[in-house]
């Protein structure tokens, strides 16, 4: 009993380690999205503090990008998440969002 024990506990500690990553890698891109989210809303009305909006509900370490062109915004939202432990450089992902709004200014303007 105590060898079968001795195999399958570091199994089970490595298997719990790998899904509690994958909770947080998940959570990363969440809030990369609502960054995203909110740097794109942000811009279409005209603030001038969009990525620091963003950038305060990113992740810690992201990078956030905004491009103007005609009647839109696009925010890109980019951050590491690392992997656990001694594994961190191995199984590091990049998690990314993208949103895309329509700015206020330029809604109900004529097409010419």
């Amino acid at each position: 009993m105590t060898a079968e024990t001795a195999v399958v506990l570091p199994s089970l500690i490595l298997l719990m380690a790998m899904l509690i990553w994958g909770v947080l890698t998940a959570a990363a891109q969440l809030r990369c999205i609502d960054a995203a989210r909110v740097a794109a809303r942000a811009a279409a009305r005209g603030d001038s503090d969009a990525v620091s909006l963003a950038q305060a509900v990113a992740p810690v370490g992201s990078a956030v990008q905004l491009v103007e062109s005609g009647d839109t915004v696009r925010a890109l939202v980019e951050a590491q998440s690392l992997g656990p432990g001694g594994l961190a450089s191995v199984l590091s992902l990049t998690v990314s969002a993208d949103a895309v709004a329509a700015r206020e200014d330029a809604v109900g303007r004529e097409v010419k």
